[in-house]
């Protein structure tokens, strides 16, 4: 599954040990495994081979230059949401031909900087911001391969309602029973190439029948779009969504060509007509990836309930507030016996303690964990927060103004500073030069 493991009680990733690294850093600190991002995308990408899919890595789940430029090294793509991920991508060497760049509300500005910068494609969300792509490339004078995304009114029924985004009415995309119109009308536009398809049903998505289910609604799409000659359709992307496993117990897919196996038999005739399929994978990539090592503060034994209070918290790591998400936590330094044989929540070991996980933001709701089984803790000691590799770091925020944690980057028996902490001049930095504004009362 990843690369963090424990040799004679004392954590380790690939080759490097845990604690070593918080000697040098300090805590809090996010910890990343370039053995399993590189393992995962390429097991990912050998999973679909037969379609020989553009596969585009997901950074706004893991954003770090170092992290997109590594994946870049073993052939990805990259999607993109915002003007600042297009510059990240960019900074990181990716080829623009080889960025997607999707997201919802795109702004004026973000449209020119993605046409002039000639990225691959551009995934429309709305009419309006047809036409107002539209509008900048002409005033560009330049052309652009763009993709409609499609609701196609498919979801997960586990996906949380927070990440479900295929549902009719969404905010992201055009629902199905206005595509054909949208084709109709813009399908031959002169500056806007409309030769693709945009899907993404949310994430994590379980099972693959949500995907089987789509695919068959946006081929019917194309075949009637082609059909009626008002567009030709080079290519289809899928989205992403597969899951990451924070739960080795969890049930469901766990292997990319199980996937494959429903996603592959339906996009082959389009793929050998000449079509291309894109991917748009982030957490299953990342996620398990990453941790983030905190130190304990402090216990205290409440009236029913013991703490162990970190120094990170939901301003570092916002999933289990904002998702109610689960992330197995355990100590990276352990005795002989409390090595734990899976990342499910009930170890089953003799001698754990019942603890609340919770962080220094004064918000009651700033907790990684309740009621969760542990070994017995003490101030000093670290703790591992796993599968911490997407949607972590990148929502990690300046709240109660602490500063954001560094990155850390292990490969085999090297370790690099892939992010430096944030020191307390970082927090004031873009306040400390007052400009006055002139107004003009009369507007």
């Amino acid at each position: 599954m990843d690369s963090f493991m424990y040799r004679n009680g004392r954590l380790y990733c690939e080759e490097v040990a845990v604690n070593a690294l918080a000697e040098q850093v300090g805590t809090p600190f996010y910890l990343y495994s370039a053995n399993t991002l590189q393992r995962h995308y390429r097991a990912l990408a050998q999973a679909f081979a037969e379609l020989q899919p553009h596969i585009c890595y997901s950074i706004k789940n893991c954003s770090n230059i170092n992290i997109i430029g590594l994946l870049a090294q073993c052939g990805a793509g990259i999607d993109v949401v915002s003007g600042g991920e297009l510059y990240r991508a960019l900074q990181a060497g990716v080829a623009a031909e080889k960025i997607v760049f999707a997201g919802v509300a795109k702004s004026s500005e973000e449209l020119r900087e993605a046409l002039e910068a000639g990225v691959g494609w551009i995934n429309i969300e709305s009419e309006e911001e047809f036409l107002n792509a539209r509008a900048i490339a002409a005033q560009l004078k330049r052309t652009a391969r763009v993709a409609l995304r499609i609701n196609p009114n498919v979801h997960d029924t586990r996906t949380p309602d927070k990440c479900a985004t295929g549902k009719k009415d969404s905010k992201f995309g055009v629902d199905i029973s206005h595509a054909r119109n949208f084709f109709r009308t813009y399908g031959r536009d002169e500056f806007l190439q409309l030769k693709g398809v945009h899907v993404h049903l949310g994430s994590p998505i379980y099972i693959s029948e949500p995907y089987e289910t789509a695919i068959r609604v946006i081929l019917s799409l194309v075949a009637d779009v082609e059909a009626a000659g008002w567009a030709s359709i080079e290519m289809v992307d899928l989205g992403g969504g597969f899951i990451a496993h924070y739960d080795s117990g969890q049930q469901g897919i766990h292997h990319w060509d199980q996937y494959a196996a429903s996603i592959v038999p339906l996009m082959q005739p389009f793929v050998q007509r000449g079509g291309q399929v894109i991917l748009e994978p982030g957490r299953s990539i990342s996620a398990n990836a990453g941790v983030l090592i905190s130190q304990v503060q402090y216990t205290k034994q409440g009236v029913d309930k013991k703490f162990v209070m970190l120094d990170t918290g939901m301003n570092h790591f916002i999933r289990p507030m904002l998702y109610d998400a689960y992330h197995f936590i355990w100590p990276t330094v352990v005795a002989p016996g409390f090595e734990p044989a899976t990342r499910n929540p009930k170890q089953g070991m003799a001698g754990l303690q019942l603890y609340d996980v919770v962080g220094p933001i004064c918000e009651s709701s700033d907790y990684l964990a309740r009621d969760r089984e542990l070994p017995p803790l003490q101030r000093g000691d670290l703790l591992c927060i796993y599968t911490a590799g997407a949607y972590c770091m990148a929502m990690a925020s300046q709240y109660n103004s602490r500063p954001r944690p560094p990155e850390v980057l292990v490969d085999g028996h090297s370790a690099t500073l892939i992010r430096r902490r944030e020191s307390y001049r970082d927090l004031i930095e873009l306040e400390l030069a007052p400009s006055p504004l002139i107004l003009d009362h009369g507007r």
